[in-house]
């Protein structure tokens, strides 16, 4: 026992003395992984759960808790921040303000990215729009979508992303204010089309290895995208965007991979909701989109691309209410755990009224699920399809044909 403790101190001593034996693993750089989230929203009722009155503050560390393995497994996570942060008074629908711990929040639970156009982002007009800006700033969160005036517009639009030699670009617009003017000398990124096509222009002339547009767009609580939406889906894809990111009708809408020539182009039409208090079937929790990007023979490629569920618990202890985004994948066998009654079948009811959706519509992209604590995409290893127009997607038999009537959920299992 003596001479194996000798040993095993002195491969200790070796391992701390030599440096090169001590360093760490290398950095894979050939691969980054993103993350795509829904809106964040801040109903009245989630800002009172959040609530300490003891000592006045508040704390949404139990809305991300249970995603942070997700959110902190990827290179960057980028959610929709659908409310302000323009100080008290704080209120929910309709103009929104929510305490600046909602971001803290999201930030200590893995949150890269806030993109902050959409139609409540003049909620609390000039001053709120500021004060998010500021808020986001102080907490170093990278963000894009709204500005505090032209200067800062030309210098802060395109958001580059860089981690591992990698830059991807994001840029984020929104189809409306509610009505709200924008006061100058602020901006709030708008869907005009000529603007749109000058900014892709400009971001394609800065060494980016890949181009995303996050769009704030569509019908409210439609799980078909509207034909404003793929019209403008395949107007961004003809300008070369890689990844177009939808939210704003808050329930999933589907997704689809295709590719133009050796150019991997992915649209995700809605993302639904990621945090709010709206209970109605499909808006009580929403999906997360991520996919892997890598480099092969000189470009990038998507390696991989699926969707997670995620679910809005609301669970009631000592008279308080709690709200917890949980990952339906890895939750769906767990029926203790959701103890507020009747809880347990509206999660059950949401993973397969969404599953029926996105497996039905989906063009070549699957959810991520879990067997044996191993994690496992239901679409598995992709062969190269030819482009196709967007809109097939929304006609699965002519897609049927298309594939030579092959098209069946459980040719992707």
């Amino acid at each position: 026992m003596q001479v194996l403790s000798n040993v095993l101190l002195a491969g200790l001593v070796l391992l701390v003395s030599n440096p090169l034996l001590a360093q760490t693993p290398p950095v894979d750089s050939s691969e980054l992984s993103l993350l795509f989230i829904g809106d964040i929203m801040g109903h009245g009722s989630q800002i009172r759960s959040a609530h300490r009155p003891e000592s006045d503050t508040y704390d949404y560390s139990g809305v991300f808790e249970y995603l942070q393995p997700e959110l902190e497994a990827v290179d960057f996570a980028i959610a929709n921040l659908e409310v302000t942060l323009a100080g008290p008074p704080f209120k929910g629908y309709p103009q929104f303000s929510s305490p600046d711990d909602l971001a803290v929040a999201a930030r200590d639970h893995g949150i890269d990215v806030l993109v902050t156009a959409n139609n409540h982002s003049a909620d609390r007009r000039g001053p709120g729009i500021q004060r998010t800006i500021e808020v986001l700033d102080s907490l170093n969160i990278q963000h894009t979508g709204t500005f505090v005036s032209a200067a800062e517009r030309r210098a802060r639009n395109l958001l580059v992303l860089e981690k591992k030699g990698w830059r991807v670009g994001v840029l984020n617009y929104t189809f409306s204010t509610n009505g709200i003017p924008v006061p100058d000398p602020y901006i709030v990124n708008m869907l005009d089309r000529e603007q749109m096509r000058e900014d892709i222009r400009l971001a394609q002339r800065d060494s980016l290895d890949q181009l995303v547009v996050f769009v704030h767009w569509g019908r409210e609580y439609e799980h078909q995208p509207y034909s404003t939406q793929t019209s403008l889906a395949s107007y961004l894809l003809d300008l070369g965007v890689d990844l177009v990111i939808g939210a704003h009708p808050h329930v999933l809408q589907p997704m689809a991979w295709e590719k133009r020539g050796a150019q991997d182009q992915v649209v995700v039409y809605s993302l639904g909701n990621f945090v709010s208090n709206q209970r109605d079937p499909g808006r009580d929790g929403g999906g997360m989109f991520e996919v892997t990007l890598a480099r092969q023979d000189g470009r990038v490629a998507v390696k991989e691309a699926g969707y997670h569920l995620i679910w809005v618990y609301k669970r009631y202890e000592g008279g308080k209410l709690h709200f917890h985004v949980v990952p339906g994948a890895r939750f769906e066998h767990r029926p203790e755990f959701f103890v507020t009654e009747g809880a347990w079948d509206q999660f059950q009811e949401f993973m397969r009224s969404s599953r029926r959706l996105l497996d039905t519509y989906n063009y070549r992209i699957g959810e991520y699920r879990y067997y044996g604590g191993l994690r496992y995409n239901t679409r598995g290893p992709l062969l190269p399809l030819p482009r196709t127009d967007i809109l097939l997607m929304q006609d699965p038999p002519a897609l049927k044909k298309l594939l030579g009537g092959t098209m069946d959920a459980s040719n992707f299992r």
